[in-house]
Formats: C-alpha cells, structure tokens, sequence
C-alpha cells in the first residue's frame, strides 16, 4: 500500500490487489454482524464494541440508551459502509476521497479495527506478528495493516487541516 496523502483536496492512496480483496471481505464481515438479527449476536463482544452500552453500572439505563441510539448508530455505519465500498477499487489501484469520504473512511477502518483487535483480544502489549504461517498470525497483519492505513489517514486529513490555518 502506498499511504495515503494529501493531493490538493484530495486525499489519496493506492491499495494493492490483495488489500482491496482484504478490505473488500472485512467489509462484508462487518456488514454481516450489523445487520444480523439482534437474537443471533446478542452478547457478542465486538457488537458490544462497536455499539457500547450507555451505562455499565446500570443495566436498565444502558437498555434504554440502547434502544435511543442503536438504530441511528447502526445507519451510520452502514452509510460509512457505503461511502468506502464505493471508493475501493475492487481490483486494488488508486483510492481518491475527499475529506467528507475520508471521514467516512476513517470512521469505518476504526470500526474494523475494533472488531478485528476484540476477536483477536488485542492488548497494548501486543506485538506485530513475526510468523505469518498460523492464521493468528495473518490476522494481527491485518490488523496492524488497518492501523497503518488509518494512521496515514489521519495524517493526510491533518495536514489538510494545518494547510487551512
């Protein structure tokens, strides 16, 4: 992958093959859990992640905050779901955002980290994996993978923000 940077008011990177296909399936992954049927995913620690309770100590309130804001949580996803698949190319190549889509980039690669780091319970204390054999080990790639292009994210949309002032 070549990180992203800031072109104008572009941002733009360029993603190999294999990490759109990546990307393209954890996607789907995350789709699949947020739109599953509520029955089928209760208790699922990355759901729990992605959609928090409101109140931890008080169970009745959490339920109602739930119930005030999971709906409006999940459609934001899914539109920040969209805005990403329509800006990856499917062959890997060249990915232009503006900074409206590559917020919605950003809000999405923190979202697949978080699902990705609870599954593999990744701890400050993890380390890059240094056998890509086991399938642990290519999933902490992935892993790692997302936080390089999400910090380059960050720094494009930053240097755009800095240029302004």
């Amino acid at each position: 992958m070549r990180p992203f940077r800031r072109k104008g008011d572009e941002l733009v990177a360029r993603l190999e093959p294999a990490e759109a296909r990546i990307l393209a399936l954890l996607l789907d992954q995350l789709e699949q859990l947020l739109t599953a049927d509520a029955e089928d995913v209760t208790g699922d620690p990355v759901l729990d992640r992605l959609l928090p309770a409101g109140h931890r100590s008080d169970p009745e309130l959490a339920a109602d905050y739930r119930e005030l804001t999971e709906s409006s949580l999940r459609a934001g996803k899914a539109d920040d779901l969209a805005t990403v698949r329509a800006g990856l190319p499917p062959d890997g190549g060249t990915v232009r955002l503006d900074p409206e889509q590559a917020t919605a980039w950003l809000r999405t690669s923190n979202d697949l980290r978080l699902a990705l780091g609870t599954r593999l319970d990744v701890q400050e204390d993890t380390e890059p994996p240094e056998d890509l054999a086991s399938e642990e080990g290519q999933q902490l790639a992935v892993y790692y993978w997302l936080t390089g292009l999400q910090g380059s994210l960050v720094d494009a949309l930053a240097a755009g923000r800095a240029g302004r002032r």
